[in-house]
This record gives structure tokens, sequence and C-alpha cells, in this order.
């Protein structure tokens, strides 16, 4: 199994929202070798899939912050691509 399709698989959570989200994300930038995504936010993406749908989930609305630089800057790029607010 290819990376991507690994990580596919990883976004498939328990809420349609949080499955939207996060292979809007995979699709739009993770995948996407013209976009800004680095190795940090590569990491800091696994980082997230990581987690329990309510924990992600309340770091997407801000309820939690996240752990380091790279996770801050996932969520809020995250945020803005799907117009959560914080």
């Amino acid at each position: 199994m290819s990376e991507l399709s690994h990580l596919k698989w990883r976004c498939r959570r328990g809420t349609k929202e949080l499955d939207l989200i996060m292979n809007k994300y995979l699709d739009e930038h993770y995948a996407d070798p013209n976009s800004s995504a680095d190795e940090a936010s590569r990491g800091a993406f696994k980082e997230l899939l990581n987690l329990e749908d309510p924990t992600l989930y309340a770091m997407l609305l801000g309820d939690i912050e996240g752990e380091n630089a790279a996770q801050i800057a996932l969520l809020q790029t995250l945020r803005d691509m799907n117009s959560v607010s914080k």
C-alpha cells in the first residue's frame, strides 16, 4: 500500500465532517507537489491522524491548542480551508 493510500484510509474518521476536512487537506496540500506543505506540516498531519476524533474536532474548533508550532500552523490551515473559525 502506498503512503497516500495508507493516509487516505487513515483519513476515514467517525464523522463525515472530519472525513471531509482531512481528505481535503490530503488531496489539496499533502499530495500536491506544488503546495506549500513541507515535512513539518506533513508530520503534523500524521500526528493529527493519530488522535481520537473528539480531540481532533476540539483542536479544529480551537478548544484545544496544538502541541507544537507545526500542529498550530496546520490547524489554522485546516480552519482556513474549511471556514472554521476559532
